[in-house]
């Protein structure tokens, strides 16, 4: 849906350029014929301003149209999202000891690699409880 309405949007913005740049300019120096240049054969010069205004002023409309549509389509498909949701997966997946940042900088540029941690202990559980005791 989303392509249609990009290639629809991208034949109005062409077309309103190529409208555009067909009117008469102030100054006369436009592609659409201020004196002797121009298309001077296509249309007369009333018929010419009232067919050029119409037809930008529908492309104009159609240009909003569908970048308003554009717009509520993007929003839509996107879903919010909490910072709070990658909270939990701080190391990737397939490394699960990966170790510091500056160890991964290491491996990645090919540097000296860090020797390996030590083998991890099992926790001792404590004697006493730790909390202290109401009486």
């Amino acid at each position: 849906m989303q392509t249609v309405l990009i290639s629809i949007h991208l034949i109005v913005v062409l077309g309103l350029i190529a409208v555009v740049l067909l009117q008469r300019s102030e100054g006369g120096l436009g592609l659409g014929g201020g004196g002797s240049g121009g298309v001077s054969g296509f249309m007369t010069g009333r018929g010419q301003a009232n067919a050029l205004t119409r037809a930008t002023a529908i492309l104009a409309a159609l240009f909003f149209a569908t970048s308003m549509t554009l717009g509520v389509l993007s929003h839509r498909s996107a879903a919010p999202r909490s910072i709070l949701d990658g909270a939990g997966t701080s190391q990737p997946a397939n490394q699960p000891n990966a170790g510091n940042l500056l160890d991964t900088l290491r491996q990645n540029q090919g540097g000296a690699q860090p020797a390996a941690p030590a083998a991890p202990t099992a926790p001792v559980a404590p004697a006493a409880p730790e909390a202290p005791q109401s009486r």
